[in-house]
């Protein structure tokens, strides 16, 4: 858990600091910062994918089918509304003049919670013991916090609270799914995770809103499918 805890702290003490320089943000230097801050979780997602993909293992149709399934079941929950649904109901719960907490809550949760440092880093942990993975993570969610708070509020510093928990129940489930987490699985992944971040530098620089929400399930299928087939 020791991972996941940094992972939290760190968010929150980059999103206060990211709260304290948010008035010497102007309009247009807010503007160019979350350009920039898009553009560079679009190529980090981007990165994440192409490097999994050189794995000899990996199956191109296996990561399609993955976003998929995982899309169809998502939209049917509609996991992105009811993140929404959450957000909004935190901005009423400690409304402000701030305002805006649902979209930094729901950003910055789905930023810190999809892709495969968070899933690989919180395995680690659990089986492993080794949080380098999470350490990093660590360093680069508190700078990205930074910029995220300045930009998008207090929300931000909220979804600190989805990361402890997200990665900590992966931690504390971790040991109960070792024996299937080959490193086959781990970098398909990694794969379809590393492309749900760069929908979200998608989302941050507007170019096309992409319910990223909903595609959350689609990390699960790479695990269903090598447990069942893969055998």
């Amino acid at each position: 858990m020791l991972g996941s805890i940094v992972n939290g702290i760190a968010i929150v003490i980059g999103s206060v600091m990211g709260l304290i320089l948010k008035d010497k943000f102007n309009k247009p230097l807010q503007d160019i910062v979350t350009q920039a801050s898009g553009l560079a979780v679009f190529l980090l997602g981007l990165n994440t994918a192409l490097t999994a993909m050189q794995a000899k293992d990996t199956s191109p149709l296996l990561y399609v089918v993955s976003l998929m399934i995982g899309g169809i079941f998502g939209q049917i929950i509609d996991i992105e509304a009811r993140l929404d649904k959450f957000g909004n109901y935190l901005e009423k719960k400690f409304s402000s003049s701030e305002g805006g907490i649902s979209k930094g809550f729901v950003n910055g949760s789905l930023l810190y919670c999809v892709g495969s440092m968070a899933i690989l880093g919180s395995f680690q942990s659990g089986l492993l013991g080794d949080h380098t993975t999470l350490f990093v993570k660590s360093v680069l969610d508190g700078v990205i916090s930074i910029v995220f708070a300045a930009s998008m509020g207090v929300g931000v510093l909220l979804s600190a609270v989805s990361v402890f928990l997200y990665e900590g129940s992966l931690t504390l489930l971790s040991g109960l799914l070792s024996p299937i987490m080959t490193e086959h699985v781990l970098n398909e992944i990694a794969v379809v995770g590393g492309l749900l971040i760069a929908a979200i530098g998608i989302n941050i620089l507007e170019i096309k809103k992409i319910r990223v929400g909903n595609l959350l399930p689609s990390v699960l299928v790479p695990i269903i499918y090598c447990t069942i087939f893969m055998r």
